[in-house]
């Protein structure tokens, strides 16, 4: 454990013994019970749960209902004026903390064409597709391989949270083990649509959201599949780009070099605000990034490197970066060009000058970047290259009138990033608690490279945040065969039994 954790007057063991003993437990229960395990997350995956289809999203709201009242939740189903979030609460004589614990269970839009199998159609396999797509016969199975995987959409974003913790509840109460702490959830029904409006269901409901930990259940575990915990994530914004020529397409040949083009203006733009190593190069937009603490270095440098197994993976030629870290570079800004929109290529492609060209832009921000000074920031440097920019669709005359034309459509659900320190006593106590399951200490990663609205609750909430991934790094997340790792639904029954049952019990200095 690094030196930076052994805080004066904190104890770094709290609860050890009994937390190492409920994580045995629930392995003891879970090899017993593996079948029926699965079972309730092939039911529960099988319900289509994309944010905007409010009726699916609503019988996902009534199995977490059930599921959770069978287990002795009080639940609510909260809403405003989207898809559901379900909240849910349990307490436990003697307790003495409580703990709050978010997962989503919505997820992405799928093109079923690209799945190997159907993506509400839980499928499982002996391992990653890349060996051939066969299918484990799952009804007929009498053991399971913990390198198996479960593929469906949110099998890996964000279904497994909520069947791990019933799991591990019932594993502690087969030992007779209680839990030290109070149980409280949040779960959300459109995380993957930014959470657009759960800044009204904390204004409306956040009082009963006191709690003593806010545990964020969501993202991929560091890729060298350590057990891991997480204390930030990169905040969001999105902007489409539009530069234009003339009002209708042109043959190329007629006026190709005298009509000017959008898409080389937009490609030419785009090139400005970043060097061959992905650094930024827009004036301003570093300027309020906060610097990486020494504490957050000593993390990182004990951290497994996984950067060379990385690019062997991932087929990679080379990275960008300047030679950095992976974990250190997802603490500075990203611009990432996530679409290109300007006329067809193969059997599309026509010789034409188009009329327009458009990129989708996802801006990923860090600790203490302001979306509103991104965006100042970002507008000023389209002025600075020349362009006259627009917020709506120009009229012709507004084209005439200026040489270089650019709309900047800033998409609705931006959001800041959010970093707390790792070296706190509530993080020590965590960490102790984790580190009693086994002889493997934790890794403790300063931000995970996506985002999540913890800013919400963060203002909300007064309580320390931190995040506890269970998902494999390679689970596919947001993509087709999005897929979940058996020994990772293992490995998180054992890490929610562990929390549950040593978490508000006192330590020993």
């Amino acid at each position: 454990m690094p030196a930076v954790l052994l805080l004066a007057g904190v104890s770094l063991v709290a609860g050890t013994a009994v937390a190492n003993e409920a994580a045995e437990a629930a392995r003891t229960y879970r090899e017993q019970h593996e079948a029926a395990i699965l079972a309730e997350f092939r039911d529960f995956l099988s319900l289509p749960n994309v944010a905007t289809d409010t009726a699916a999203m609503d019988r996902n709201a009534a199995w977490l209902t059930r599921r959770l009242g069978e287990a002795g939740f009080d639940t609510e189903v909260w809403r405003g004026g989207g898809a559901p979030y379900v909240f849910a609460e349990k307490n436990f004589a003697g307790a003495t903390k409580t703990v709050l614990i978010y997962a989503h269970f919505d997820g992405q839009p799928v093109d079923v064409a690209n799945w190997a199998s159907p993506p509400w159609q839980p499928t499982l396999r002996p391992g990653a597709l890349d060996g051939g797509g066969d299918v484990v016969d799952w009804d007929n199975a009498t053991r399971f391989d913990p390198q198996w995987r479960v593929y469906a959409r949110s099998a890996g974003d964000d279904k497994a949270p909520v069947v791990a913790l019933l799991a591990a509840l019932a594993g502690l109460e087969a030992a007779g083990i209680a839990p030290s702490v109070n149980i409280k959830l949040i779960l959300d029904g459109e995380e993957e649509i930014g959470s657009p409006t759960l800044a009204a269901v904390l204004a409306e409901h956040g009082s009963a959201l006191e709690t003593d930990l806010l545990l964020f259940c969501d993202g991929p575990m560091h890729q060298s599949r350590m057990r891991q915990l997480v204390f930030g994530v990169r905040g969001s914004m999105t902007v489409d780009l539009t530069t234009y020529g003339a009002i209708r397409p042109l043959h190329s040949g007629h006026y190709g070099n005298w009509s000017p083009n959008p898409t080389d203006a937009l490609i030419h733009l785009l090139a400005a605000m970043k060097d061959d190593e992905g650094n930024i190069t827009v004036p301003g937009y570093m300027d309020e990034v906060r610097p990486i603490s020494s504490a957050e270095r000593a993390a990182i440098a004990a951290m497994p490197r996984i950067d060379d197994v990385l690019r062997e993976e991932l087929a990679l030629g080379r990275v960008e970066g300047g030679g950095k870290r992976i974990e250190e570079l997802v603490l500075q800004p990203g611009i990432i060009v996530k679409g290109f929109q300007a006329g067809g290529v193969g059997p599309q492609s026509r010789n034409v000058i188009q009329s327009s060209a458009t990129a989708s832009l996802n801006l990923r921000l860090v600790a203490d970047q302001d979306p509103a000074t991104v965006r100042q920031v970002l507008e000023g440097f389209f002025r600075d290259q020349g362009f006259h920019v627009v917020l709506e669709d120009p009229e012709p005359e507004v084209l005439r009138s200026h040489e270089r034309v650019l709309k900047a459509d800033w998409r609705p659900g931006a959001y800041p990033a959010f970093r707390t320190r790792l070296d706190s006593p509530e993080a020590a106590r965590v960490i102790a608690v984790l580190d009693s399951i086994d002889d493997q200490p934790t890794l403790l990663t300063p931000t995970m490279g996506g985002s999540l609205p913890i800013y919400l609750f963060e203002a909300a909430i007064d309580a320390p945040i931190i995040l506890l991934p269970v998902a494999n790094h390679d689970n596919n997340q947001h993509g087709r065969d999005e897929n979940l790792r058996l020994q990772n639904l293992w490995d998180a029954i054992e890490v929610y039994a562990a929390v549950l049952a040593g978490y508000g019990r006192p330590g020993s200095p």
